[in-house]
C-alpha cells in the first residue's frame, strides 16, 4: 500500500514537472504549423504528424525538466502561478534533482534519435530534423549552462524565437520538407506574442530572479520602460500581420482581430499587478483562432 501510494506521487510529481498547460500550447503550436502546410497544398500525411509530435514531446518534456532543474532556486523563493513561478516539484523535494536531470537528457536523446530513425525510414525529413535539434539546443541552451540565456537577459527572446517560429516551422516541415520565406513571415506575429507573453510571467518572478542572480528582463529594466517594450511589440504583431496583407489568407487576417482589445486590455495591466493571466489569454486567443482559420483555409 505505501509503495503504491509512493508511485503514484512519484507520477504525479513527474507528471507537473513537464509543465502539462506548457505542452499543450507545443501541441497546438506545432499543429498550426501543419495546418498551414495543409492549407498551402500539401496533403496531409497523418503518420508524419504522428512521429514528428512523439518526437518533438519527448524534447520538450526533457527542455522543461531541464528548466525546472535550473530554475530550482528562484522557484523555491517566488509566488507561483498557473503560468509563472515552474511547477513547485523540485522545491518541495518530492524528487531528487540529479535524477531529474538525467531524465532531461535521456529524454532530449531519445526525442533526437526518434527524429533521425524517422528521417533515415523517410517518415521525417532533413528540414524538420534540423528544426528538431535546433529546438532541443536552443531549449537547453535557454536555461542550463554554458550559455544559460534565460539568466543573462536573453530567454525572453529566445523563449519567443522557439515557441513562435521554430516549433510552428518544425510542424510545417514535418508535412512538406521545405521552408519558404512568406510561412517564416506568417509566424513571426506569433512570436512577439509569446514575447510579450514572457515579459508577462517573467514580471512575477522578478524579486525571486533577483536574489538568485538570474538577470530576466525583469529585473533589469524599470516598469516603465518594461511597458513601453511590450506596447511596442504588440504594436509590431500587428504592423506584421498589416504588411503581410496581400499574403496571408484573409481569414488570418480576420481571425487575428479578435485578440486586439485582449491585448490592449493586457497592456494597461502589465507590471501594475502579479498576474500574467490577460497576456496568456491574449495570446491563446490569438493561437486559438488562427489555428481555426487555417483549418478552414486547408
Amino acid at each position: 500500500m505505501i509503495t503504491s501510494i509512493k508511485w503514484r506521487n512519484s507520477l504525479i510529481a513527474y507528471t507537473l514537472l513537464a509543465r502539462p498547460m506548457v505542452l499543450i500550447g507545443i501541441v497546438l503550436v506545432y499543429t498550426v504549423g501543419s495546418l498551414i502546410a495543409r492549407a498551402l497544398g500539401t496533403a496531409y500525411d497523418f503518420t508524419a504528424f504522428g512521429v514528428g509530435l512523439a518526437a518533438l514531446l519527448l524534447v520538450s518534456i526533457g527542455v522543461d525538466y531541464a528548466n525546472e532543474y535550473a530554475d530550482v532556486e528562484t522557484d523555491a523563493l517566488t509566488h507561483r502561478t498557473l503560468w509563472s513561478g515552474g511547477s513547485g516539484v523540485l522545491p518541495q523535494g518530492s524528487v531528487p534533482q540529479h535524477r531529474v536531470l538525467f531524465i532531461a537528457r535521456l529524454l532530449i536523446g531519445l526525442g533526437l534519435l526518434t527524429g533521425l530513425l524517422a528521417t533515415l525510414s523517410e517518415i521525417l525529413n532533413a528540414a524538420s530534423l534540423l528544426l528538431l535539434i535546433i529546438g532541443a539546443v536552443g531549449g537547453w541552451v535557454y536555461s542550463m549552462p554554458p550559455l544559460a540565456l534565460a539568466w543573462h537577459g536573453w530567454g525572453e527572446l529566445t523563449n519567443a524565437v522557439l515557441g513562435g517560429l521554430v516549433l510552428p516551422l518544425y510542424g510545417y516541415t514535418v508535412q512538406t520538407a521545405t521552408l519558404t520565406a512568406d510561412v517564416t513571415l506568417a509566424c513571426l506575429p506569433f512570436v512577439c506574442f509569446i514575447f510579450l507573453n514572457m515579459l508577462a510571467t517573467t514580471w512575477p518572478d522578478r524579486h525571486a530572479d533577483a536574489q538568485v542572480g538570474k538577470r530576466t528582463l525583469a529585473t533589469r529594466w524599470s516598469a516603465k520602460h518594461l511597458r513601453l517594450l511590450y506596447i511596442f511589440a504588440a504594436i509590431l504583431s500587428y504592423a506584421i500581420l498589416a504588411a503581410l496583407n496581400s499574403t496571408l489568407p484573409r481569414e488570418v487576417l480576420i481571425a487575428s482581430v479578435p485578440a486586439i482589445p485582449l491585448i490592449v486590455w493586457a497592456a494597461r495591466g502589465y507590471t501594475r499587478g502579479a498576474s500574467p493571466i490577460a497576456t496568456v489569454i491574449a495570446m491563446s486567443t490569438l493561437l486559438t483562432l488562427q489555428m481555426a482559420a487555417w483549418f478552414i483555409v486547408g
